[in-house]
């Protein structure tokens, strides 16, 4: 993914259960100072504005750094942390702007008047946010993002929108959160990006975690078959999302909770996405897996 900046795509890189559970182990205080959100604002100087209102939060961090304990210490499930936010912000803006580049309208410009500007607003808001309600609790967390998110929007646009513009984007951004859920149903081009976005943080493993502590399921094996996922200009559609897997046992991933998060994405007509086996002992078994929507 050519939009991600060198230190993004070295954290993707690393192992993410290490990272994850590295992070646990310090105070709040420490896990907050190694926060930065780095996504290319282009010239995009209300996204550059939020960014850096972003990195100055220190709640919305410490919120982050809950999740994480949450989700890793205590759930022993995949990573929640500051890492997973700024991947899935890097993917949405980066699918936003690929289908923008061939003409797709985002919702908040057909429907309101407004710019592609406020749209990758939108897009990386909803997924600086979408899961901070894991601080409180796994169950409902959607529900609870909404909750600590109203506020938080308000506080973070002030200035940069006026009402009813600002109350317009906050909308948005919460119909986002909301429909990132498994049954969520997204009523907007923008919501429907931030959802894909969410399943498509699986390189390196993101959901090792149950399968390093012991749990072999179907989960676990196939998350930790992921090798990387590419965001790609595609041939009969705007993008091509192309995996790598080490095993075959990654097509569950894929078949199963990738295409369960696009189907009523609205990003089904745009999107193709192909899996690859990359060991030569698999390759004979099914050398490409394509996903039928």
């Amino acid at each position: 993914m050519a939009e991600l900046d060198k230190e993004t795509q070295e954290r993707i890189d690393e192992p993410v259960s290490e990272q994850a559970e590295e992070e646990t182990r310090l105070t709040p205080a420490e896990a907050v100072a190694q926060m930065r959100i780095r996504v290319p604002p282009r010239a995009n100087r209300k996204l550059a504005a939020l960014l850096e209102r972003v990195n100055e939060d220190k709640q919305l961090k410490g919120w982050w750094h809950a999740s994480n304990v949450n989700a890793v210490k205590r759930l022993e499930i995949n990573d929640h942390s500051w890492v997973h936010i700024q991947i899935v912000a890097n993917i949405a803006l980066k699918l936003l702007r690929q289908l923008t580049k061939h003409g797709v309208e985002p919702a908040v410009v057909r429907d309101y008047g407004m710019t592609r500007d406020d749209a990758e607003v939108v897009v990386v808001l909803g997924a600086l946010l979408h899961c901070v309600g894991m601080a409180i609790h796994r169950e409902g967390h959607e529900d609870w993002s909404l909750f600590l998110s109203e506020p938080k929007l308000r506080q973070l646009l002030d200035g940069l929108y006026e009402d009813p513009d600002l109350t317009v984007i906050s909308s948005e951004v919460l119909g986002a959160i909301t429909s990132h859920r498994d049954y969520g149903q997204p009523l907007t081009l923008e919501a429907g990006i931030v959802r894909v976005a969410d399943a498509l943080d699986m390189a390196k493993g993101r959901s090792r975690i149950p399968f390093e502590h012991g749990r072999v399921s179907i989960h676990s094996l196939s998350a930790a078959a992921i090798e990387s996922v590419a965001i790609k200009d595609g041939v009969a559609t705007p993008v091509l999302i192309e995996i790598t897997m080490n095993n075959s046992s990654g097509v569950y991933q894929v078949d199963e909770l990738l295409k369960a998060k696009l189907r009523g994405s609205g990003l089904e007509p745009y999107v193709e996405v192909i899996a690859h086996i990359d060991t030569e002992s698999e390759k004979s078994l099914i050398p490409l897996y394509r996903l039928e929507l």
